[in-house]
């Protein structure tokens, strides 16, 4: 039986994890937010992978569907007029992403998610090299689509 005191700690920490998440949120640059919502769709599809080995449909369909959700607003921030070539790849990568993460859901396999997640960290991993020459004060010259 949970004491009031376990109960308590656990609320607290809960209230610090999400002011912490809150000021890492509001602190980070437009890039920084792009690559935390890389960081959450792969945690998501992580969990989803982990909960299909482990049968748990429940668990396999609300992190495989967080996951979509993740992808689906990276999806609509893209700017298909001022982004050209490149909104266009992004959204067909996205796109792929999405079909992959359905098709694992519906077939429990975590091939897809693999095949989901390869495509996913290969975007986060251009996306992290932008806020690195940000940082820097480089030019851009890496392909987001690559």
């Amino acid at each position: 039986m949970p004491t009031w005191h376990g109960e308590l700690t656990r609320l607290s920490y809960g209230k610090n994890a999400f002011e912490y998440q809150k000021i890492a949120v509001n602190s980070a640059s437009p890039v920084g937010l792009v690559i935390m919502l890389y960081d959450g769709g792969l945690r998501f599809m992580a969990r989803g992978k982990e909960a299909i080995l482990e049968g748990d449909l429940k668990k396999q369909d609300d992190q495989l569907r967080r996951a979509q959700k993740i992808v689906l607003e990276l999806m609509s921030s893209l700017d298909m007029v001022r982004g050209g070539d490149v909104a266009k790849n992004l959204f067909a990568l996205y796109t792929y992403v999405t079909e992959k993460l359905v098709e694992a859901n519906m077939k429990d396999d975590p091939a897809c998610v693999d095949e989901a997640m390869n495509v996913f960290s290969g975007l986060r991993s251009s996306w992290a090299e932008i806020e690195r020459r940000d940082r820097e004060g480089k030019p851009q010259e890496v392909a987001l689509a690559s």
